[in-house]
This record gives C-alpha cells, sequence and structure tokens, in this order.
C-alpha cells in the first residue's frame, strides 16, 4: 500500500481514443502523449489509445519518441519540438518522424539520415498565426525549397504539411477561421512547389479543434488533453470524454486538537472548535499547487473537504471536523466525479488555471498504477 497514486484507468483511454476517431469523421487520429503522456504515463497510454483506434503518436520532444521506441511501441511517431544537436541520427534509424519550421533544421535532419543511411521522414511546418513554431507565409517558400532539394537528393521525404491554431478552445475566436485560410494557402504553395500529393498529410487540429471544427480536420487530427478525458472546451461540456487519471492519498496521521488550533506553515487556517485533522502525504514536490492553500477541495471521511492552511513540499491538512477517519483511510483529491469527488476540472476552475497543468504537474514520486 503506498501513501499515494495516480490511478489511470486505460479502458478510460481506449473509449476516448475510439470517441475521437468516430468525431475524426475518416481523418487519421494522432495521439499526443508528451509530457509522460500528459502525466498519465507515456508507453502504457499510447499502447492504449492505439488500442482504441489511434493511428499514429506524436511527441514534443525526440527524446521521448526514443523513449517509446525503448519501450517497443513500433508505431507511428512524429516529434516536433526539435532544438540544435538533438540526437537526430538515432531518430531517424529509429524511424520517427521530424517536424521542420526552418531550413536550417531540413539541413540538419539531412545530414543525420546521411549518417543514418535511411531518408528521414519530415513534417514541414507553416506558422499560420500562432507566433511559434513554423515557418511564416514569408519564410514558407524558402523552407519549400530547401526540403525539396533535399528529398532530390534522397536524404528526405516530405510526408507532412502542418500547423497548430491559437485559438480554438475559445469557440468562435475569428482566428481560428484566419489560421485555416492561411494554411489552406501555405498548402496551394506546397502543392505548386511539388511538395503536396497524396501521401502528404495534412494537420492542424488539436484536441478542442478535433472535437469541435470539422474543417480543421483535413488528414489528420492531433488530440492530446482530449485522450485523458478532459475537455480541451470545459464551456462545450466534456464530449462524452472519460477522465482517466484519479488521484489518491491515504491518511497518514490523525488527531484531535482544540479549538483555536493552527494549521500549517503561518496559520493560514485556524480550527473554529474542536475538530479532528487529517494529515495527507501529499505536497508542491508532488505536484499540488500550494495556491491550492485554504481553496481545493478533496473527497475524505465520505464528505468533501477544503484543504486547511497551507500546502507544504510533501503533505498538506484536512479538517474532517467529528466524522470518524482513521491512519490509512484514502482520500481523493480528484477523478472522474462518479463518487461525489472533484474532478480535474474543478480543481484547475478554483486555482484559477488549466486541466493540463493539474495533470501534467503531478509528479513522479506519486506511481502511476493502471486498471
Amino acid at each position: 500500500m503506498t501513501p499515494a497514486e495516480a490511478r489511470v484507468d486505460l479502458s478510460a483511454i481506449r473509449a476516448n481514443a475510439a470517441l475521437l476517431r468516430d468525431r475524426a469523421s475518416g481523418a487519421q487520429v494522432m495521439a499526443t502523449v508528451k509530457a509522460d503522456g500528459y502525466g498519465h504515463g507515456m508507453a502504457a497510454c499510447a499502447r492504449a489509445a492505439l488500442e482504441g483506434g489511434a493511428d499514429r503518436l506524436g511527441t514534443a520532444s525526440v527524446r521521448e519518441a526514443l523513449a517509446l521506441r525503448a519501450e517497443g511501441v513500433t508505431a507511428p511517431v512524429l516529434s516536433w519540438l526539435i532544438p540544435p544537436g538533438e540526437p537526430l541520427e538515432e531518430a531517424v534509424a529509429r524511424d520517427v518522424e521530424l517536424a521542420a519550421g526552418a531550413p536550417w533544421l531540413v539541413d540538419e535532419i539531412a545530414e543525420a539520415a546521411g549518417r543514418a543511411g535511411c531518408p528521414a521522414r519530415v513534417h514541414l511546418k507553416a506558422d499560420t498565426g500562432n507566433g511559434r513554431g513554423g515557418a511564416t507565409a514569408a519564410d514558407w517558400p524558402a523552407l519549400l525549397d530547401r526540403a525539396l532539394a533535399r528529398q532530390a537528393e534522397g536524404t528526405v521525404e516530405i510526408t507532412g504539411l502542418w500547423s497548430h491554431l491559437a485559438c480554438a478552445d475559445i469557440p468562435g475566436h475569428p482566428s481560428v477561421a484566419a489560421q485555416l485560410d492561411a494554411f489552406d494557402e501555405a498548402l496551394a504553395v506546397a502543392e505548386k512547389a511539388g511538395a503536396g500529393g497524396s501521401h502528404v498529410i495534412r494537420h492542424i487540429a488539436n484536441s478542442a479543434a478535433a472535437l469541435a471544427v470539422p474543417r480543421a480536420r483535413y488528414d489528420m487530427v492531433r488530440p492530446g488533453i482530449a485522450v485523458y478525458g478532459l475537455s480541451p472546451i470545459p464551456e462545450l461540456g466534456d464530449f462524452g470524454l472519460r477522465p482517466a487519471m484519479t488521484l489518491v492519498a491515504r491518511l497518514a496521521l490523525v488527531k484531535r486538537v482544540p479549538e483555536g488550533s493552527g494549521v500549517s506553515y503561518g496559520h493560514l487556517y485556524v480550527t473554529d472548535c474542536e475538530t479532528t485533522l487529517g494529515l495527507v502525504p501529499l505536497g508542491y514536490a508532488d505536484g499540488i499547487p500550494r495556491h491550492a492553500t485554504n481553496r481545493a477541495e478533496v473527497l475524505g471521511g465520505g464528505r468533501r473537504r477544503r484543504i486547511a492552511g497551507r500546502v507544504c513540499m510533501d503533505q498538506f491538512v484536512i479538517d474532517v471536523g467529528d466524522d470518524p477517519v482513521t491512519e490509512g483511510d484514502e482520500v481523493v483529491l480528484f477523478g472522474d466525479g462518479s463518487r461525489g469527488e472533484p474532478t480535474a476540472q474543478e480543481w484547475a476552475d478554483s486555482l484559477g488555471t488549466i486541466t493540463y497543468e493539474i495533470v501534467t504537474g503531478i509528479g513522479s514520486r506519486v506511481p502511476r498504477v493502471y486498471r
């Protein structure tokens, strides 16, 4: 019995992947498993997503993709955040597809492919208005020219053209249509230059666009947070997704204290009567935000309790009043809500953040247990 664990329901991952595949309307599904599967565990969730119907996998870093290969995952995988000096030769040799948004990176990939002895499959990225990675409209022709030159020499194969939306999670935001128009223009330029074709996958849709913007689906969608059952657009509901993670801990200590007892650093919580306190062995080193102090709720002793006092590095306290609890009793921080516990969305709302930060922040001291 561990002090705390993150329970991950792999059947939920499979169900979410199947739902996303149905919503994709014939487009391929790339399940994004970066950041250790959004905190859920990369390899296990990658396998579950593939079992649920995902066609491909996506990672931010090359090292994440190589970790998947080391775990025996053989499905197509794309990595897209590539600073200079990454292990590109190994990536090409291990059949990892690579994204490039600048000519220098095409060259670096091509040189790595030459050393690996096989061509690199490359997805060229256009910046259609997100302002992060990718080539602007002015730089896009030069990127295409460099990639086509490398393709002619046999070191690169252009297998994808893609971009990323900035505001797909804001229903009706005008930038979405503007970015799709810009993407269409970039695709037309690529087609005219000779970088198109039926084998080239066009993709721009994240979770929000995959679920709510049919025009954005093209040949493939790239859901991330939705794979793990969390809505990318909470104001539009849960889309039928099933949250996969339940975070639990077991009370490390239970004690009665008198009225007027200060609790935790700074005495930001003071008991207003004689009461029972329970010590939960999770803290900000485990991903429980320090500003959850006196704000976030948990399920303990059969009822919801607000965190009482400062969240510390390794622990926080709940006030359970006169309800009977004992050491070892389970406290549920968040889950799917089916037992009355808070959800990750409720935690995010109470802390002024997004569910992505809640689940990816759960630290490595908390074991992932798959069910």
